[in-house]
Formats: structure tokens, C-alpha cells, sequence
């Protein structure tokens, strides 16, 4: 049976900036300076002098390091006084398939859970799309220097089945500054209610 052709939405505040998706070629080229700009004209009306080629070299790290994974929505983290993203936001679309026929919460949280800090914070909300399993764990970060400390890679999924749909939507924001994981979920909590699904 094919899939019907929805339309995805998702509203950011406006220090959570768009990443581009996989259809860019080259994330060097000019769709970045307009956000540059953004960050650090916004940076700058709240007493803070950032720079702007560091805040470039970020933010194309940053897509190319998301567009490897291809998501549906992608967006960067820049609060007010800083030259690098403190989180990024994903958001994926799962269908169902021969191997997945059915797309289940059940299924959701095995699939995205993990226990490499213990077992994972797992439940269960609804949500103005439809119901919903909220993931709350840490992981090792790659990237980490082997003969220095791990870094620690925190993260938040939402694995939401909208009602009426056989598609899951799967919102996850990771971040690796101590100190922030309060901030971080509110703000997960709050963007993934945005989440609209509609023909």
C-alpha cells in the first residue's frame, strides 16, 4: 500500500537555526551567511561581541556533520554570546516496510533506546499529534581525543506515531555542555509540541 503524502511542520525559536538538508551540495556556499549574520547582529543587540568567522566555521560544520544523517528538519543552537551551537534538533520520519510493518511505541523505544549510562528515562505522553514515548539518556560522544576524558553526549527523543498515520516522527535534541540538561528539556518539551502533521 503506498504511503499518502503528508506535510511535516515544526516552529523553532529563533536561536534554533535551520540546517541545510541533503539537497545542498555544499555547505560552503552562501546560505549560511545570512544566519551568521543573524547570530551575531542578535549577539550584539544583547551586549555581545562574537565572531562572525567563527560562528561560520560552526554552523558549516554543524550541517555538514547533520547532513551525513540526512533528517528531515535539522537545526543549530545559538543562544546569545556564543560563537558555537550548544545543541542540535533533528527531526526524521520513519514508514513502515517489509521488515517494519508496523510502527508501534513499543517498537520506538526499543529501537531508540540504549543503556550505555544505565537504563534510559522512559515514558509515555500524548501530544497534540499523537501519542507519544519520551527518551530521556547519555551516551560516549565520538569524536572524543582517546587519551583524553570521554565526552559526554546528552539526549532527549520524542518517538511520536501521529493519529490517523502508519509513519512515526522521531524529534531528537542532543547537547554536550554540562550544566544545561534542565534547559535543554524544557526546550525539547516545548518545540515538540509544534510538531503538525496534515495532508
Amino acid at each position: 500500500m503506498p504511503i499518502p503524502t503528508l506535510t511535516y511542520g515544526i516552529s523553532c525559536p529563533r536561536d534554533w537555526i535551520p540546517l541545510p538538508g541533503s539537497a545542498h551540495t555544499d555547505v560552503t556556499e552562501g546560505w549560511a551567511e545570512p544566519a551568521v549574520k543573524s547570530i551575531v547582529e542578535r549577539s550584539g543587540a544583547a551586549g555581545y561581541d562574537i565572531d562572525p568567522d567563527a560562528v561560520r566555521a560552526d554552523l558549516r560544520a554543524r550541517a555538514e556533520d547533520s547532513r551525513s544523517r540526512d533528517p528531515f528538519y535539522a537545526f543549530a543552537f545559538y543562544p546569545d554570546g556564543f560563537d558555537a551551537a550548544l545543541g542540535i534538533l533533528e527531526v526524521d520520519l520513519i514508514h513502515p516496510d517489509d521488515s517494519v510493518p508496523s510502527i508501534t511505541l513499543d517498537w520506538l523505544t526499543k529501537t531508540f533506546s540504549a543503556d550505555d549510562f544505565g537504563p534510559p528515562q522512559v515514558t509515555r505522553i500524548d501530544m497534540p499529534i499523537g501519542p507519544s514515548v519520551r527518551i530521556r539518556q547519555n551516551f560516549a560522544a565520538q569524536g572524543a581525543p582517546p587519551d583524553g576524558p570521554g565526552i559526554l553526549l546528552e539526549t532527549l527523543t520524542h518517538g511520536i506515531v501521529p493519529t490517523g498515520t502508519e509513519s512515526a516522527v522521531v524529534f531528537l535534541m542532543s547537547w554536550t555542555m554540562p550544566g544545561i540538561a534542565q534547559a535543554m528539556e524544557e526546550s525539547a518539551d516545548s518545540i515538540v509540541k509544534t510538531l503538525t502533521v496534515g495532508p
